[in-house]
C-alpha cells in the first residue's frame, strides 16, 4: 500500500500520516522533515533565508545527515521558514525527488509506505492509489502552531505565527515548481473543526470505500 498525504502547515497531515503508518504497518517519511533538516544544516553553516543560493543549497544534500529529521531543532519556526524558502528551489526539489521515490518503492520496514508533504500526490507519487489533501482555516492552523511552539518552551505570539504562516502559504502555493495543490483524485479533509480521531476516521472510511 502506498499513501500520499499532502496539505498545508499545521493542518494535521503529519499526525494523520503517522497514524495511518501505524495502523497499516507502513514505513513513514515526513518529506517536510527533509527540507527542514537541510534548512537546519544550512543555518548551522551561517546561511540565512536571505543568502541561501539554489545550487549551493542543492549541493549540500549529499552531505546531509538524515538523522537531523529526528532533531527537535527542526521544529523551530525559523527553521520552518528557511525550509519553505529552499523548498521553492527547483534544484533542491530535484535533489530530494529520487530519495523520496526510492523510499516509497523500497520501504525500509512494513508493508508499504506513507509519505506526507506538499507535492506527494502531484509530483512525487502521482500514481499512488490513495491520496489525501489536508487543510484548515489559516487562523486555526496558526493557533495550533502557536500552542505547539509555546508548549515546547518557545516564546511566540499568535500574530507573529499567523504572519509567518501567511507568508509560507504564499510561497508554497505560488511557487512555479510543485506548488501546494490538491490533485483531482485526492480525498479532501478540512480539519478546521475536527480532532485527530475524527480526521483518522474519515481517512479510514475513504480507504475502506476505495477497497484499497
Amino acid at each position: 500500500m502506498i499513501i500520499a498525504v499532502d496539505g498545508s502547515a499545521a493542518s494535521g497531515k503529519g499526525t494523520l500520516a503517522k497514524r495511518l503508518a501505524r495502523h497499516f504497518d507502513l514505513a513513514h517519511l515526513d518529506t517536510g522533515g527533509l527540507y527542514r533538516a537541510l534548512a537546519l544544516h544550512l543555518m548551522r553553516s551561517g546561511i540565512t533565508a536571505e543568502t541561501a543560493e539554489e545550487h549551493s543549497a542543492a549541493a549540500q544534500i549529499a552531505a546531509l545527515d538524515l538523522e537531523l529529521i529526528n532533531s527537535p531543532a527542526i521544529r523551530d519556526d525559523s527553521v520552518a521558514g528557511m525550509a519553505s524558502v529552499i523548498a521553492a528551489m527547483p534544484a533542491v526539489r530535484a535533489g530530494f525527488l529520487v530519495l523520496q521515490r526510492d523510499f516509497a518503492s523500497h520501504p525500509p520496514t512494513g508493508h508499504g509506505a506513507v509519505l506526507d508533504g506538499r507535492d506527494i500526490g502531484s509530483v512525487v507519487l502521482p500514481d499512488a492509489p490513495v491520496k489525501f489533501f489536508v487543510d484548515a482555516d489559516i487562523e486555526v492552523r496558526a493557533e495550533r502552531r502557536t500552542n505547539e511552539l509555546q508548549a515546547a518552551g518557545q516564546s511566540v505570539m499568535f500574530r507573529d505565527v499567523l504572519a509567518d504562516m501567511q507568508a509560507r502559504d504564499a510561497r508554497d502555493r505560488g511557487r512555479s515548481i510543485a506548488p501546494l495543490r490538491a490533485v483531482e483524485d485526492a480525498k479532501l479533509i478540512d480539519t478546521s473543526s475536527l480532532d485527530a480521531d475524527q480526521v483518522f476516521a474519515s481517512a479510514l472510511a475513504h480507504i475502506d470505500a476505495a477497497g484499497t
